[in-house]
């Protein structure tokens, strides 16, 4: 039972860290709202043909872009948390971690194109829009809504490192 208890805690940890990049990293919210966008067009509106086989390598380039955000937070905060002062070593490693989650987005990006670069479903959802404008009018409320949770994100900002995005 004891076991069961600690794994229930180290998740309780894992999650709460994921809420602090969602709360106070913007571009890790950039990347929520990005993937939001997409999985809705895939899912809600299934504009796109996309296999198992796309999904899993949507869904594996998706992780690796959140898992860098969250990697690169931690490097923040740990250099932060080693020195209140800006040095050249403390930099780099902030450097080499942004730039770690930079390449991934940029795969995630093209992984995305590679698979959803689809005419058809682009014909489609023009379509879709021009059949119905009030659904058009409500993606770019979203659009809208997207942009103040990114620059805005909720509650007070933290105090507790110097990043650099958020």
């Amino acid at each position: 039972m004891k076991g069961l208890i600690g794994l229930a805690k180290s998740f309780g940890y894992a999650f709460r860290g994921i809420f602090y990049a969602l709360r106070y990293e913007r571009n890790f919210r950039i990347h929520v709202v990005c993937m939001a966008y997409m999985y809705s067009f895939l899912g809600i509106y299934d504009f796109f043909s996309v296999t198992r086989t796309q999904w899993a390598v949507l869904f594996l380039a998706n992780a690796m872009v959140i898992a860098a955000e969250l990697v690169n937070t931690a490097v923040e905060r740990t250099v932060d948390l080693a020195s209140s002062e800006h040095t050249e070593k403390g930099k780099i490693a902030k450097d080499a971690a942004a730039g770690a989650v930079l390449c991934c987005a940029i795969f995630a990006v093209c992984t995305g194109i590679a698979i959803l670069g689809q005419k058809a479903a682009f014909i489609e959802m023009y379509a879709y829009y021009t059949q119905k404008p009030w659904m058009f009018a409500v993606f770019v409320l979203s659009v809208v809504l997207a942009t103040l949770f990114i620059f805005k994100g909720f509650g007070k900002r933290s105090t507790e490192g110097n990043s650099t995005d958020g």
